[in-house]
Order: structure tokens, then sequence, then C-alpha cells
């Protein structure tokens, strides 16, 4: 699959037009999602449509942005208007949003088409997509291994090429730990760079929409496209958005990298640790200075992500009643309505998690768990704070682990949530994060490489992974799906 820019560069050429990128695309999906099963809903219809508004537009001679004509995927928790969203949960199977989120919004203002809504999580809350309500999406390296979570569906979809790129949405690692999986770049950004209006919460504290895409100047493009202050989110940043495709170019000379100490060691696979250590030796000889720095209380971040997102949670998905919205079950009370369609509507991972964050704010727990969460969270952005005031950008695994095997960890929770031991420490402290393909391990299964920046220099990391994808060829590998 082209690149944005070569897909803008072939528009403009009219080497293509936009309905027969997008028909090629319809295409591939028809043949490779059978067995991927990245998307929930195939938008053919509305996507052949905005590709032949593109087409009138370079016919009549108009300037179109990058983004035009682009096939891009959306993950499943983002409202469309007049086109389901499911959240991949039962309980609103039969949801029709009559409003659009604003990161959709921005990217039909764009002239991007959509061609479909992918797979996820059930309401986000997994790391393997085997949590849907719907179906389980394959890694497309290897279709009996996971592709990671929440935003597998979009992960995969980029990775098998049925789009150029997807938005997926973080709330501890749900878009780089699946790029990760899938050989993918992605990219969580500083928390409120990006609205969240229109995306259905999970924990609204944590929540963040990104790019996942095959190259870095790709997210780039999209960051861009999506980020920036909205007032019908008040948690949105009113900054002014830079071009961020301008810190591609620029050299590593002098940058000061930090490799934390903390993500290496126990629990680590060892072929992973090799190819990462390798990755930061390439930064070095490209000219960065790297330099060890320890975040001491890193690792306490998944335990107290583990009460802090539940208990988000619990309250985000009060709402789900069977009065306003989703399925209805027939009880011969208010309460029997609302019990039975929990029930039904809800899966085992979320009704867990709903049980988890209930009892850690209930009364006598809530000092004891929640509010201990909270401090420890602060005491992790202050471990970072310290960093940055020593490096630009720090580095290390974005996984523990290559892809595991469907169905490998379903029966065992606290082994699963392991799998974002890296990337929720970023969520807590707000920070912008990104996952770049970095090697593979011996059975032919992608590793990724985190960089963390600080607050709002995504810039940074634009900077470094460009560098470094410009220095191999990891991001140039397919998958061997036919």
């Amino acid at each position: 699959m082209p690149s944005i820019r070569e897909i803008h560069q072939q528009l403009v050429k009219k080497e293509r037009s936009a309905v027969e990128i997008t028909t090629e695309a319809l295409k591939r999906i028809e043949v490779v999602d059978p067995k991927v099963k990245s998307f929930l809903c195939i938008t053919a219809d509305h996507a052949l449509k905005v590709a032949k508004q593109v087409d009138q537009k370079i016919a009549a001679k108009e300037e179109i942005g990058l983004l035009a004509g682009i096939p891009i995927g959306i993950k499943d928790n983002m409202c469309t208007t007049g086109i389901p969203t499911t959240c991949a949960s039962r309980i609103l199977e039969n949801f029709v949003p009559p409003y659009e989120s604003t990161v959709t919004q921005k990217l039909k203002d764009a002239g991007a088409v959509m061609v479909g809504k992918t797979n996820l999580d059930e309401f986000a809350m997994g790391s393997s997509t085997e949590n849907s309500g719907y179906q389980i999406t394959a890694n497309p390296w290897d279709l009996s291994r996971v592709p990671g979570g929440s935003s597998g569906g979009s992960a995969a979809a980029v990775a098998a090429s049925e789009c150029v790129v997807a938005l997926g949405s973080d709330t501890g690692g749900s878009i780089r730990q699946p790029a990760s999986l899938c050989g993918i770049v992605g990219l969580k950004p500083t928390y409120g760079l990006v609205s969240r209006f229109g995306l259905v919460a999970y924990a609204s504290s944590l929540d963040q929409i990104g790019p996942l895409s095959r190259s870095v100047e790709d997210a780039a493009i999209l960051l861009g496209a999506i980020a920036g202050y909205d007032n019908k989110d008040s948690t949105s940043l009113n900054v002014p958005i830079p071009d961020y495709t301008q810190f591609l170019k620029k050299s590593l000379k002098g940058l000061k990298i930090g490799i934390i100490e903390e993500t290496f060691g126990e629990g680590l696979d060892s072929i992973v640790e090799k190819t990462v250590n390798e990755a930061i030796a390439q930064l070095k000889s490209l000219g960065a200075k790297v330099q060890k720095i320890s975040c001491p209380r890193f690792r306490y971040g998944l335990p107290a992500y583990y009460i802090i997102a539940p208990s988000e949670a619990s309250a985000n998905l009060a709402r789900y009643d069977a009065v306003k919205y989703g399925i209805r079950e027939n009880a011969d009370s208010l309460i029997d309505m609302y019990t039975k369609t929990r029930a039904k509507g809800f899966g085992t991972e979320v009704k867990r998690r709903i049980m988890l964050g209930t009892y850690a704010l209930s009364a006598g727990y809530y000092d004891a768990y929640y509010l201990k969460a909270q401090k420890v969270r602060t005491l992790i952005k202050q471990d970072f704070d310290a960093a940055f005031e020593k490096v630009d950008v720090l580095v290390c695994p974005t996984t523990p682990t290559t892809a595991f095997k469907a169905g490998e960890k379903t029966s065992d929770p606290l082994s699963m949530y392991l799998s974002d031991l890296m990337t929720i420490p970023v969520n807590l402290a707000g920070l912008p994060g990104m996952s770049i393909p970095c090697g593979f391990d011996q059975e032919g299964l992608p590793i990724g490489l985190q960089l963390i920046g600080n607050v709002l220099e995504e810039g940074k990391l634009f900077q470094v992974g460009y560098a470094y994808e410009q220095a191999t060829t990891w991001h140039n590998h397919i998958p061997p799906l036919k």
C-alpha cells in the first residue's frame, strides 16, 4: 500500500482516481478480511461517494489536501453519524449515533475516505482484541496469533494493507501495543491534544485518540489533521498545532536519549531485549547521545492503572441502563431490566472491570485503593519530569513479548494485563508515546521500540522515529498474507 504522500501525488497528477484507489482498498478488504477480521462494518457506499467527491474537486482544478481520497479505518468506538458505532459490544449492537465525533468530522472535512469501522476489545477493554462481542481479529503476520488490543482491528487493517492509515484509541497502550505486535507505527498523543468528543468513554482521564500507519511520516500527517482545540471537550488543550512533518528531516546529532532501566530484566523476552538494544545502538550511531535513566516507580504503573481505569469505567458504563439506547431485555421491574440487559449485553472482561472499579470506589475502600493509586500516578509523573530534565526522549520496549497465540491468555487475566506493562505509565502521566517497528523474533513476529516524549513534544518523537526508519528497513516488511 503506497504512503499518503505517494497517493496524493498520483491523484493530483491524475495517474489514478480516488474511486480507483478506494475500489482497490475495498477489494483488498473483500479478499483478506474474512481471514483477518479487522472490520466490524465496511462502509463501501459511503467510501465511494466521498471518493467521487474528491475526483470531482480534482476535475474542477480545486486544490486538495494530503488526506483527500486516502482510505482510512476508524476504530468502532468513535461516533459516526448514520453509521453503526458498537464499541464491539452487544449492548450497543443497534446503536447508530445522531452526531459525529470531532476527529471523524475533521477527516470528513479533509476528504479522507472511511472504508469501515474496525474491531476492538469491547469498550476498549483488553490487550488482544479477543474480548470483542462479535469476532476475534487475527494478526496478519500469523493468523493463529493476536494482533494486540484494544485497537487490534485498526492495527491489523493497516498491517494487512486494507487501508492506508487508521485511527485507534489508547487508554493504557491500546495504540502502541497492537502497533508493536503488527509491525507498524502507532502514536498516542499528549493527553488533550486530540479531542475526545464523540469517543465512547472508557477511562476519561486516560483515553486518547491517535494514528496507526505504516510510516512515521503518515502518522505525522494524520496527527496534524486530527489535533487541535475543541470547545466540545473540556480536557482539550488550546495550543497551536505545528506542521509535524517539519520535524522529520532533523538530525539526531546531540539529541539526548534516555534508556529506562526499569523496563529491562525480569519478564522481558530475551529476543525483544536484544532487538531493542540493537535499535538503541542504531540511534547512537545516528548521532544521539544515549544514557541510562531510572524511573523507579515505572513498574507501579500497572497496579495503579488497574485501579484507576476500572474505577472510571464503572462510572462511565453506568449509562448503559437499557433506557436511553442500546438493547433492552424485557423485565417486570426497573432493577430487573438493568440486570438482565447488562448481563446479556456486557462481556466477561467488561463485567470484571466494572466490578473491580465499583469495589475500589466503594465506602471503606476508596482511600485504600483509588486514592492510593492516584498518589502513585503523581509519583510516576514526577519520575518522568525528573527524567526529562536530563534527556529529550526516553526509549524502552513497547511490549515484553511478541504476539501470543489466540486463547493463550484468555483464562489468565493477570498475564494478559502484563502485556501493557511498558505502555501504561505514559497514559498515567499524560505523555506522548510512539511505537515503531525495530525487528522480528525467530518466528518472524514483529518487535516494537517505544519512544516517549515530554508533554506536547510529539515533534521529537517524529524526529527520532523518522531518522531510525530511514536508517533501517523494518517498516518496509509486509505480512505474507494473500
